[in-house]
């Protein structure tokens, strides 16, 4: 078995061919049942969760040829870890064969994640964004938030990113990193003018406060919402909710433990038909997306194993590729 860094997920992954083998998995050949979840209570502190998220070739379907593969990931959660310097999300993915089940690589889950949840968040706008949707806002500063941009900058013509955090020191941080990308970069601390002159909304944070107001939106926006990954959070508020049209990575796991959209329908805000579709709709054709230039779209992601199955797929088909071209 192979162990594959995190430094090599990066030297073997980009977004164009990421979004593509995500395009390929939700359209079809993959299952991928809703993760598990299990609480690791803690006598001080906030409690831990792990999440165990299994994925496999569909044979059954008969669009697999060849031995497919099998894989899982293993997450924890754990909110504290910033305290002492760690993050909060640890994990790591497992990727087997898939008629034997042996253990062929064991792939560094942390980066894997921010890869896979990133493609999704472009593969979405590639349905949901405007075409020549030109600027970018970030609301968040942390890990994923590179990610974010630079893949929605490989799908839209972004020439402008501004940045928005808490702690402005992270947003300079970040810009600073990204000072060498194609696109225009500056830290604001008007959160509220910045949203409302952007064409796409990316927010990656955990809070329980409402980070982006619907009063804010101007017409043809889209909203991408990452963080928020479980139903006490939300990052939008209802009046948000309320003026867009609404997107899922998938109905099984947004509906159930994102708070932007399971708080706007267990008040009453919305309904389940409310929410149009789920990713694997759009990349199938059963809906198409956006309709017009000034419709504001919201799509909500709280994660799914088919996409780290196509990530950690590609992952190890490029480190075979490569071991080859060595010998």
């Amino acid at each position: 078995m192979k162990i594959i860094s995190a430094q090599e997920v990066d030297d073997l992954l980009d977004f164009p061919a990421l979004i593509r083998a995500l395009r390929d998995a939700f359209t079809g050949g993959v299952r991928a049942p809703v993760r598990h979840h299990h609480t690791i209570e803690r006598k001080e502190g906030s409690d831990s969760t792990m999440l165990l998220m299994p994925a496999w070739s569909d044979f059954a379907s008969g669009q697999i040829e060849g031995n497919g593969f099998t894989g899982v990931k293993i997450v924890s959660v754990s909110p504290d870890n910033n305290a002492v310097g760690l993050p909060a999300v640890m994990g790591v993915y497992l990727l087997s064969d898939g008629t034997t089940c042996a253990p062929l690589a064991l792939i560094d889950g942390q980066k894997l994640t921010l890869w896979r949840t990133a493609a999704a968040s472009a593969l979405a706008a590639g349905f949901l964004a405007r075409e020549d949707a030109e600027k970018l806002v970030m609301i968040g500063a942390g890990k994923l938030a590179p990610y974010l941009i630079r893949a929605h900058a490989s799908i839209r013509p972004i020439k402008a990113v501004t940045l928005w955090n808490r702690n402005r020191a992270n947003a300079e941080r970040l810009a600073d990193e990204l000072a060498g990308e194609d696109f225009d970069i500056a830290v604001t601390d008007d959160r509220a003018a910045a949203i409302g002159e952007a064409d796409i909304v990316s927010a990656a944070t955990i809070t329980a406060e409402p980070l982006i107001e619907g009063a804010w939106l101007s017409p043809g926006a889209h909203l991408d919402l990452v963080g928020a990954f479980t139903p006490a959070l939300r990052e939008s508020d209802d009046e948000a909710v309320r003026r867009s049209s609404l997107f899922v990575d998938t109905f099984d796991g947004a509906l159930k433990e994102g708070g932007d959209l399971v708080q706007p329908l267990e008040s009453g805000l919305i309904h389940r038909s409310d929410v149009v579709a789920e990713l694997a709709m759009l990349c199938r054709g059963e809906h198409t997306g956006r309709i017009g230039p000034d419709e504001i779209t919201l799509f909500k992601s709280t994660g799914a194993s088919l996409e780290d199955f196509a990530a950690g797929c590609l992952v190890w088909q490029r480190f075979q590729q490569g071991a080859g071209q060595e010998d």
